[in-house]
């Protein structure tokens, strides 16, 4: 009797795991949503958590201080990225799922709980520091492990639109937490918000993570994982080393990528507030919106890249394109004219939905199933961690040294254009089937 190839196998199987479709995607995001709502929480509350737990006479020293914490953050999420990823690789996706979601909830809810600086003293940035790095340690598994879940169980016509929706529950999480952040901005006295408001929504956070906790029981298994981990008799380091090359190329890319992320959605409510007559709250309303329409966007790109042009076509696009603007955009934030405000910031959360759309599926079809999630987890947490995640910190000590308020406008291209060449260097596997 003919033998059939272990790729239709595959093949044939992924194309009837679509009945779970919708519980597929609803665990596997719902820890995308507690992650960014919770970083959504520490980016936005960035000024009031530099007073309560960094005091300083200067107010950018005080900044620099708490995004020295916010990147710290981003600090064990390569180490986290290799032991969950190790999990999901050598035991099972959905435990590492499991693990990620509670290690994120449980120091969500304590940060609510912890004594100010002048409570405690030099003990409150400790402990704040502590926890940032435990969220860290499950942030380095928690995304790329659902993406790849997502991606793995979904029809191969449709991977770029099911993978897309890793990236809408996190923007379903940062939108919850920046909603939450700007009423309690509007209306909240300050003196309140100060005292007791910010720790409500990380409480809130950890009750969030109960939910999680919850529809991650019962997942069913990527059969695509279960008969490549059955038949790999291959060393894992060995099997690793063969990914050195896309690991790399994917790492550059990450870095551009969380740059661009982190600059012009997180820190721009931030830098409008210190750097512009733009109110704090008037700065929250307007990021809101764009993150909003962003989300329409980002299925609506997954969708064209299983139907129009290639993965990496619609990313160069999208790169090249905030490389161009990035400078123009930041001209009008400038601007006495708010509607070019909301004109500049829509703009780039729309070109920023590209990217969201687009990446998770084509760094999924990257690599080779015994090492997915390893080297996925790898490349994106190395550049998000290392570059990423102190892209705030970076652009307000190059405004501090320049004394150029437009310098992370070109901090931005630079990253665009360095990810496009990254980029254009990565193989495209779109619609293919799955190494």
């Amino acid at each position: 009797m003919a033998q059939i190839p272990t790729t239709q196998i595959v093949n044939n199987k992924s194309e009837n795991q679509p009945k779970n479709t919708k519980i597929v995607v609803l665990a596997g995001v719902i820890g995308n949503i507690i992650e960014w709502y919770d970083f959504a929480l520490f980016g936005y509350f960035a000024p009031i958590l530099s007073t309560l737990f960094f005091p300083n006479e200067n107010e950018v020293i005080s900044l620099l201080e708490t995004y020295g914490v916010f990147a710290a953050g981003f600090i064990l999420r390569p180490i986290g990225a290799v032991v969950f990823g190790y999990i999901g690789d050598r035991i099972d996706r959905r435990i590492e799922l499991f693990l990620s979601v509670i290690l994120m909830a449980i120091p969500t809810f304590l940060l609510g709980t912890l004594p100010t600086y002048e409570q405690i003293g030099i003990a409150a940035p400790i402990a704040l520091i502590f926890l940032r790095l435990i969220q860290g340690l499950s942030v380095g598994g928690e995304f790329t492990g659902s993406v790849t879940y997502v991606a793995e169980t979904a029809p191969q016509d449709r991977r770029g639109f099911t993978a897309s929706f890793a990236n809408v529950g996190s923007m379903l999480g940062m939108l919850l937490g920046l909603g939450i952040v700007t009423l309690m901005a509007n209306f909240l006295p300050e003196s309140s918000l100060q005292n007791w408001g910010w720790r409500l929504p990380f409480l809130i956070g950890g009750l969030l993570g109960l939910v999680g906790f919850y529809l991650r029981r019962d997942m069913p298994a990527s059969e695509i994982f279960q008969e490549h981990h059955l038949d790999s008799k291959t060393p894992f380091l060995s099997a690793l080393k063969k990914d050195v090359t896309p690991i790399i190329q994917a790492t550059i890319f990450s870095s551009g990528y969380s740059v661009i992320f982190y600059l012009a959605l997180v820190y721009l409510p931030t830098y409008l507030t210190n750097f512009t007559d733009i109110a704090f709250g008037q700065a929250l309303l307007i990021n809101t919106v764009a993150i909003a329409l962003l989300i329409g966007i980002i299925p609506l790109m997954g969708w064209l890249s299983d139907r129009t042009l290639r993965r990496k076509s619609w990313l160069l696009i999208a790169m090249s394109t905030i490389a161009l603007s990035s400078y123009p955009a930041f001209v009008l934030l400038h601007q006495a004219n708010i509607l070019l405000v909301w004109i500049a910031q829509i703009w780039l959360a729309l070109l920023i939905g590209m990217l969201l759309g687009t990446s998770p599926a084509m760094m999924v079809e990257l690599f080779p199933s015994q090492t997915r999630l390893t080297a996925y987890s790898l490349a994106l947490n190395l550049g998000a961690g290392i570059v990423g995640g102190t892209s705030p910190l970076i652009a307000t000590w190059l405004i501090e040294v320049s004394g150029n308020s437009y310098a992370p406008a070109l901090y931005l291209s630079l990253a665009a254009f360095t990810s496009a060449t990254a980029i254009s260097f990565m193989s495209d596997r779109s619609r293919e089937p799955l190494l």
